[in-house]
């Protein structure tokens, strides 16, 4: 069986001998020659300082120019705007890696020993920023497959809003009522994607109950009456993708009739048409005796 000992490379004694050394040096020197030495020192790492900084400036500047310039000529070929901002995004980062590269090699420091530092520690990094990585991903997918694009309405990790950027890690939503949601790319990859903006025009079904011997001839004639008011609703000789509204009795339940309403509308104006024909139903149907059933039990009791 053999023992392995760790050797250090250098003892106690070889550390003391050569601290002993260096104090000499420093004693047998002249104090002007220190002086000097000492003072080109300082000149010499305050130079470096002063071209690290300069290199962030300049590189900074260079940066924001080269975004600009991807931008004007995205826009100016009228490219996909959701490949613009992640490509924007992914080339800026790459940028800013590089120049402080250049910085800290400016400085003095080895960049090949942080490349081998950074390599050797990349499972413990990957691992770290599984999550991050995972993101990436996302994003990379998004990009190849285009599930949606920059200011499509879509339904996301059970957010509702338009799509206003798409970076290299998440997506930001900005929901009716102006919020916005920032969402990774993993979990949208993995998860499911309801986009209202890929197929306009977009169909809207609408449900609400009447009693049982309500005239039913009368609601569907208030209610197609009703959607001609709203212009936001589309037919087929508005829309040659769009139908006619259509009403009809939908289902028969225990104390009162399902109605159904189908109307077709672009998505950007789903919402706005929905609370639209929620308001006029409700207000206007018990104006002509059509009234809401509320749920009701009969008990009958024998003696």
């Amino acid at each position: 069986m053999f023992l392995l000992q760790s050797t250090p490379i250098f003892s106690a004694d070889t550390l003391a001998t050569k601290g002993t050394q260096f104090v000499e040096n420093i004693r047998n020197t002249p104090a002007n020659e220190l002086l000097q030495g000492t003072m080109s020192s300082v000149v010499k790492f305050g130079l470096k300082i002063l071209l690290a900084l300069l290199i962030y400036i300049v590189g900074a500047w260079l940066i924001r120019k080269i975004k600009k310039i991807i931008a004007a000529g995205f826009a100016k070929k009228k490219a996909d705007s959701t490949l613009a901002s992640f490509i924007q995004s992914f080339v800026t980062a790459l940028l800013w890696i590089v120049l402080i590269l250049a910085m800290v090699s400016t400085l003095g420091v080895n960049t090949t020993s942080i490349a081998a530092l950074l390599a050797a520690g990349g499972m413990a990094v990957g691992m770290a920023m599984s999550g991050t990585v995972q993101n990436f991903a996302g994003g990379l997918l998004l990009l190849a497959f285009k599930p949606f694009k920059v200011g499509d309405f879509v339904v996301v990790d059970g957010f509702f809003g338009r799509v206003s950027e798409i970076t290299i890690v998440h997506t930001k939503l900005v929901t009716t009522d102006n919020r916005e949601i920032t969402i990774p790319n993993g979990s949208i990859s993995t998860g499911t994607i309801d986009n209202y903006s890929s197929r306009d025009p977009h169909r809207l079904s609408l449900k609400f109950n009447v009693p049982y011997g309500t005239d039913f001839e009368q609601v569907k004639a208030l209610l197609l009456e009703m959607v001609k008011e709203q212009p936001l609703i589309l037919n087929k000789e508005t829309d040659p993708g769009a139908k006619n509204p259509k009403v009809y009795v939908d289902e028969l339940e225990d104390s009162s009739v399902k109605i159904k309403l189908r109307v077709w509308c672009l998505a950007k104006n789903y919402k706005k048409v929905e609370h639209w024909l929620n308001e006029k139903i409700y207000t206007e149907l018990p104006k002509h005796g059509i009234n809401f059933p509320f749920p009701q039990l009969d008990v009958h009791m024998k003696n």
